[in-house]
């Protein structure tokens, strides 16, 4: 069994920004825009739709998407998902999908299902790349992620790690009088999709709220409290989420200048 599912778990009341899936963005609700990208993906043998709101379930049943109604009281998108996976037995990969990223990779959905597929070690898989402005590490919203020499996660954090030292002091290099410029590693903007063995995402959910997930409010910390390895594949560039209206006007705008360029 070697079928990989993709759900997109969507829900309408977003603190900052409610009804943000039905948003429109270019024309097109802001969920479809995933839901189209994700169907580009090769990987993938079904797409789904989850969700507890017959608003979003309606307008995606309209444009032809799988739709999966899901319960209410749902805390997370990835319970959300487990809940659909619980009854896809069929499917031995899960790919949880954010659904206020249109300009997500399909290319990266089939790196995660690879990866998966291609090293039965890996149970979780997720996603990083460098920030484009390191400034932008300093965010509380920005998630950044920290990577042990095998490409695994070591912690999550709303904090800019790793350290960064300031300063040009170099460190001894052994030679004497020589100086040897200090390394400063990259840091990594931690983007936010998951694959999982299906096992392992009902396991997941079962387990209770950690300590570090708390702290942090990131709930991937409690798969390495639980002692599951979560493998990172680093890309160059990663897709930006839509948070808030002003998030989804300025993609508006970048979409309008790339049409105009194409017709140049």
């Amino acid at each position: 069994m070697s079928k990989a599912v993709g759900i997109i778990p969507a829900r309408w009341g977003s603190t900052r920004f409610p009804g943000k899936p039905l948003y429109p963005i270019d024309g097109k609700p802001l969920l479809r825009l995933v839901f189209e990208r994700c169907l580009r993906a090769k990987s993938l043998d079904l797409v789904v739709v989850a969700t507890d709101d017959m608003r979003i379930a309606s307008a995606a049943f309209d444009w032809g998407a799988e739709v999966a109604l899901t319960s209410s009281r749902h805390l997370s998108g990835t319970n959300r998902v487990a809940e659909v996976a619980s009854k896809t037995k069929q499917f031995a990969y899960v790919v949880n999908i954010q659904g206020d990223e249109p300009l997500i990779d399909p290319r990266l959905i089939d790196r995660l299902v690879e990866k998966l597929h291609s090293d039965r070690k890996v149970e979780i898989v997720t996603a990083a790349h460098p920030f484009k402005d390191p400034a932008d590490a300093f965010s509380p919203h920005q998630v950044k992620v920290v990577l042990d020499l095998c490409g695994n996660a070591l912690y999550f954090s709303r904090a800019p790690i790793p350290f960064q030292p300031s300063g040009g002091g170099g460190l001894r290099s052994g030679g004497r009088g020589k100086k040897q410029r200090r390394h400063r590693p990259s840091l990594f903007r931690h983007q936010g999709i998951y694959g999982f063995r299906r096992q392992m995402l009902l396991q997941f959910v079962r387990w209770k709220p950690s300590p570090l997930e708390r702290s942090e409010s990131l709930e991937q910390l409690r798969a390495l409290e639980n002692g599951v390895k979560v493998h990172v594949l680093v890309t160059a560039t990663g897709s930006p989420g839509i948070d808030t209206s002003e998030d989804a006007t300025a993609l508006e705008q970048k979409l309008a200048r790339a049409k105009r360029r194409m017709r140049l």
